[in-house]
């Protein structure tokens, strides 16, 4: 490590696309007087570049790094996202949309699903859905950006759907031109610390030596350095997430409408996704190499598929699970060398967008790393991994479905005590499990509870307490304001149309 004194960090990012350029970027806009980035890439080394949608985290990524919007929405060909319709996942013909947004508002305390259990124990409610104006503008394929006050058009956010091929190039270009400096070549060996165990430099196969004092593994399944060189150890997450295959196949667009949401549809091993960009729809079959082979589901995908298919099914493997430590002496992974779940909630992108912040906050600035700090990098990875597990584990756990082995598994299977804990918080009382750190907060597990239909024993008794014709009033209102916003939003297409710059120009 470096001896203290006033030159920056070098910082050697390995390996480029998302993970490694968003990293690099990252690092050297928001620590400019800190850092000094390098990046070795190989083009002859593929990307995995089917992560096609986002969280609304992406959006504050983006704008803290100063990329214009528009620039960065043209450049991928992206569209609009406010959340994830899951279709047959509790019952084969039922379903719902997880938004990016609430529902209704919280009154005296109570949150508004409990009012909304009131109200459905009384047959007097209408779907969830129906009070959110997320979950609403996706299903009439609106959208206009929220607006930034407390009114009920400030109760949703968006992502965005865009094309990760050119994701990662559109990254480079940005790092670069803020002072990453880019190495083309592969990694042949890794020099270590004797004594420490430390890394000190990478040599590349042209004989060059890349020296640091802090190295991020990006170099995606293969973990090069965390796995490979620190023999870190993989925990396997196949026994609750047996889903370890993609299929991926591009199409055209069916219709003229451009969807602002992600369709995730329950299959017999597995489910299939459909993401419409600009210029295209992506597909893909995630699925369990247990339940079917990759022939039936490259087959499944073709006959599912809406659009005339431009490729054949890409095939992809990987393995869910996380590092036992993110951190390791002085090598921190970031993206699939780090840890992997499969794109159920979108969330691939988050998590190395997540461990970038948390590395920013915790980095070692005059290049001595303080065992704390990697102690609390740890853990604040292992925590979003496990949340992030356990919510995906509920999409699967949750269901009535016993029309195939795979639903059977993971209807019957044992879960992980943490999820048990919030199932039986929530069946019990119909409350969630409170905390501050970490993704998917009340309304998210609330739309796949409700959605999956998995409704509580019993919940807040203070919404019985008043008039119910009165509270039916309320949410009626409240259900009549939803409609009158979304129906003075244009068109999803319509709106990308107007705002030409976000266009590419294949669009």
């Amino acid at each position: 490590m470096k001896d203290g004194s006033d030159q920056p960090v070098r910082v050697v990012v390995l390996g480029g696309g998302t993970a490694g350029w968003m990293t690099a970027a990252g690092i050297a806009r928001l620590l400019p007087e800190t850092a000094q980035v390098q990046l070795v890439e190989s083009e002859d080394i593929g990307i995995v570049g089917v992560g096609e949608a986002t969280l609304p985290h992406i959006r504050g990524f983006v704008e803290k790094l100063g990329i214009d919007e528009a620039a960065f929405m043209k450049a991928t060909h992206a569209t609009y996202k406010l959340g994830i319709d899951f279709r047959d996942f509790g019952r084969i013909g039922e379903s719902y949309i997880h938004p990016f947004g609430s529902f209704g508002e919280e009154l005296n305390g109570v949150g508004f699903h409990h009012y909304w259990l009131e109200l459905e124990r009384q047959g007097l409610a209408r779907p969830l859905g129906e009070y959110s104006l997320a979950v609403t503008a996706a299903l009439a394929n609106r959208f206009t950006p929220p607006s930034q006050d407390d009114s009920l058009s400030s109760t949703y956010g968006y992502a965005y759907q865009f094309d990760a091929t050119l994701f990662g190039p559109f990254m480079r270009e940005f790092g670069m031109s803020i002072g990453v400096e880019r190495h083309e070549g592969k990694v042949t060996s890794v020099d270590r610390d004797g004594e420490s165990g430390d890394v000190l430099a990478l040599k590349l196969e042209d004989g060059r030596r890349i020296e640091g004092d802090l190295f991020i593994d990006c170099s995606g399944f293969r973990s090069l350095l965390l796995g490979q060189e620190l023999d870190v150890e993989w925990e396997d997450w196949t026994h609750w997430l047996p889903c370890d295959r993609a299929a991926a196949m591009p199409c055209t667009h069916a219709t003229d409408d451009i969807r602002p949401y992600t369709t995730a549809t329950a299959m017999p091993a597995g489910w299939r996704w459909q993401i419409p960009l600009q210029h295209r729809m992506g597909n893909g079959y995630v699925f369990s190499s247990a339940h079917i082979s990759e022939d039936e589901a490259c087959e499944m995908i073709r006959e599912a598929a809406e659009g005339e298919p431009l490729a054949d099914p890409r095939i992809l493997r990987f393995r869910p699970g996380r590092r036992s430590r993110s951190w390791s002496h002085n090598v921190i992974g970031v993206g699939l060398a780090s840890g992997f779940l499969e794109p159920l909630e979108s969330t691939s992108i988050y998590l190395a967008q997540m461990a970038i912040t948390y590395l920013i906050e915790l980095f070692p600035e005059d290049g001595r790393i303080d065992p704390r700090d990697r102690d609390e990098f740890n853990r604040l990875v292992d925590m979003e991994y496990d949340r992030v597990r356990d919510f995906l584990i509920l999409h699967y756990n949750a269901t009535t479905r016993d029309d195939s082995e795979f639903w059977n598994h993971v209807r019957t299977m044992t879960v992980p005590d943490s999820l048990a804990d919030k199932l039986e918080l929530w069946r019990r009382a119909g409350r969630i499990e409170k905390y501050s750190d970490g993704l998917f907060y009340d309304a998210s597990w609330i739309a796949v509870y409700v959605g999956q239909g998995l409704l509580p024993q019993q919940h807040d008794v203070r919404p019985a307490l008043g008039n119910p014709q009165q509270l039916a009033g309320a949410a009626e209102k409240l259900h009549e304001a939803v409609k009158r916003e979304v129906a003075a939003m244009p068109g999803h297409r319509e709106y990308l149309q107007a705002e030409a710059a976000r266009l590419a120009a294949a669009a």
